[in-house]
């Protein structure tokens, strides 16, 4: 029952992301974006973690491992998105790429984790990529085509595997960690790595604009805080590819909140896609 509860908030809130950016991004450089949201979450989660007397990890080993699943979802999975359509990738196409993510998990997980995955979970995982790809192509996104360098394709790649290495990883070596300062590990981790990046290829301006307030809030509290515990709940609970098919179902709410915010247009084979990911999800978590 916590897990039904859960599932559809995390991909409610992880869907939110789109628009976060959306509204915060002119005013900001990708990098720029993301470090000042990976800083700010460590400024709440330690003064969290101070107040409320969190426990750490007891040996070095045990913060290397949240530290790297951290780098790989956070800095490595969000920097190699936000990249790639900065390099000029439509944002329908690096969501193809990324929706990738459960299936190559399914592949991975019998061999890292020993999890087996049923004939009918890769139905539906099959379903599910099918409807993303209906999705992200007959809604009111920029097109596949296009003249788009192909160097902007391997940020996307990157992210796929940031994305599908993290859950991976945080599933065999540290799935259960305080989300207080676990989160205080995995975000100074990444935003250690994302300053690293930005000094060599951004400015490091900011417009601090009501827009951008805004949605740099939204990101460090919905998104940073509430939805990266909920999906570390989601790791420790269920098995990989249950937790990673909820992504195919991002791409649709998303969709569906660009309908409701922004007035884009949604075609029938969008609205099928939506129908064909739910359908798909629903078969491979039973």
């Amino acid at each position: 029952m916590l897990e039904r509860l859960l599932a559809p908030l995390f991909v409610f809130l992880w869907s939110t992301g789109f628009i976060g950016a959306k509204l915060g991004l002119p005013y900001a450089g990708p990098l720029s974006f993301l470090l000042t949201r990976y800083a700010l979450v460590v400024v709440l989660m330690l003064a969290a973690a101070l107040i409320f007397r969190a426990p750490w990890p007891r040996d070095r080993r045990a913060v290397l491992h949240i530290a790297v699943a951290g780098v790989l979802i956070q800095a490595t999975y969000l920097g190699g998105v936000f990249m790639s359509i900065k390099a000029g990738l439509p944002a329908a196409l690096s969501a193809l790429v990324v929706g990738l993510q459960p299936v190559i998990t399914a592949l991975a997980s019998g061999w890292l984790l020993g999890e087996r995955v049923t004939r009918q979970q890769w139905l539906g995982l099959l379903l599910g990529f099918c409807g993303v790809a209906l999705v992200v192509t007959h809604s009111r996104t920029p097109g596949l085509g296009g003249n788009w360098p192909m160097l902007a394709l391997l940020p996307a790649i990157v992210a796929l595997a940031g994305i599908t290495l993290g859950t991976l990883y945080q599933k065999r070596f540290c799935p259960s960690f305080d989300l207080r300062s676990g989160a205080v590990i995995q975000f100074g981790a990444s935003a250690v790595l994302t300053l690293a990046v930005a000094l060599a290829i951004e400015p490091m301006h900011i417009e601090w604009s009501g827009p951008f307030i805004f949605a740099l809030g939204w990101n460090v509290i919905m998104l940073s805080v509430v939805a990266i515990s909920l999906l570390n709940v989601l790791i420790r609970r269920g098995r990989a590819v249950k937790v990673t098919s909820l992504f195919y179902l991002t791409p649709p709410t998303t969709a569906l909140l660009a309908w409701l915010m922004f007035d884009e247009t949604l075609q029938a084979l969008a609205l099928l896609g939506m129908a064909l990911a739910a359908f798909g999800v629903w078969l491979s978590r039973r």
